[in-house]
């Protein structure tokens, strides 16, 4: 009986390149013209129709797994030694690998941005300092350093340009929170998604919200940053009709617990539609905004 192990240890045993086995798992299992000289996966139709009723959930999922591409070993670089770069995460995903670049040297961190913009069209580099944004900046042409969200980003166009008219809304409630605010905003930019910021507008003073009312109700998704007590990402919770996703940040005093006060706030908020990311967490934040963002796009275009 034909199945993914079949093909596997033909492959393994050299009998059948990746090539040829790539070539038959995309045409899928059932169904499968004869491979000449391949007895092992040679199957007729009435063999495909008896396997695809035993077929479980699990083992179809499996199958179509097996069939992409990016899980082939060519989709690594593992050159470096210290890294193994995911080159085929754009195919799979929809966007590149991610650089974290807080506990990386320097050299490390442009050693794999070159890496990454040979094989991509867009680098993002998190967490980095304007010291080793200096370093990378030297020997990446166009990279560009963002000291607020310390964020480096490289793109091969130049410039990001937006999926559409749409976009996502990064609001924070106060100017401290502005760091992690700015990390999610140049996140979605970097990943294509047009970004509105609006800035102080917390709860200590709500109708500085209220004023901008309008321009985050016609996001696709926000992003609301908060620290203190994190109140502001409930009270928009309630009052817009698209996904929220909220980042507690560790801005406040001794009893917020470096952010954990605004983390259960925001966990426990009795408004629907929030999702909450780690303290401090911009990164995930834009980089979910920007799924949703895109394909909500992807969408409306069929």
């Amino acid at each position: 009986m034909m199945n993914i192990d079949n093909i596997l240890k033909l492959v393994q045993s050299g009998d059948l390149d990746i090539a040829e086995a790539k070539r038959l798992l995309e045409e899928g299992l059932s169904g499968m013209p004869e491979a000449p000289g391949h007895p092992a996966i040679r199957k007729t139709a009435n063999e495909s129709s008896e396997d695809a009723g035993d077929k479980s959930p699990g083992e179809t999922s499996i199958r179509r797994k097996a069939s992409f591409p990016s899980l082939s070993e060519e989709a690594v670089d593992d050159s470096l030694g210290y890294a193994q770069l995911d080159l085929s995460r754009p195919a799979r995903t929809g966007f590149p690998e991610v650089i974290y670049g807080e506990s990386k040297s320097a050299e490390q961190i442009a050693a794999i941005f070159e890496r990454l913009a040979a094989q991509t069209d867009r680098v993002l580099a998190t967490r980095v300092d304007a010291d080793k944004a200096a370093y990378v900046a030297k020997r990446i042409p166009g990279a560009k350093h963002y000291p607020e969200a310390r964020a480096l980003t490289w793109l091969r166009s130049g410039e990001a340009g937006p999926v559409d008219g749409s976009y996502i809304a990064v609001v924070c409630a106060g100017t401290s929170d502005v760091p992690v605010a700015e990390e999610a905003a140049v996140t979605a930019e970097c990943l294509g998604s047009r970004v509105e910021r609006v800035y102080d507008v917390g709860v200590a003073g709500i109708h500085r919200l209220f004023r901008r009312l309008p321009v985050i109700r016609g996001a696709s998704a926000v992003v609301v940053v908060a620290g203190m007590e994190g109140a502001l990402a409930s009270v928009l919770g309630g009052l817009v009709a698209v996904p929220v996703i909220a980042v507690p940040t560790s801005v406040g005093y001794g009893a917020s617990f470096q952010g954990v006060a605004a983390l259960l706030s925001m966990l426990n908020a009795c408004a629907p539609g929030i999702s909450v990311v780690n303290i401090d967490n911009g990164f995930g934040a834009g980089y979910n905004a920007a799924l949703i963002h895109q394909n909500g796009t992807k969408r409306d275009e069929k």
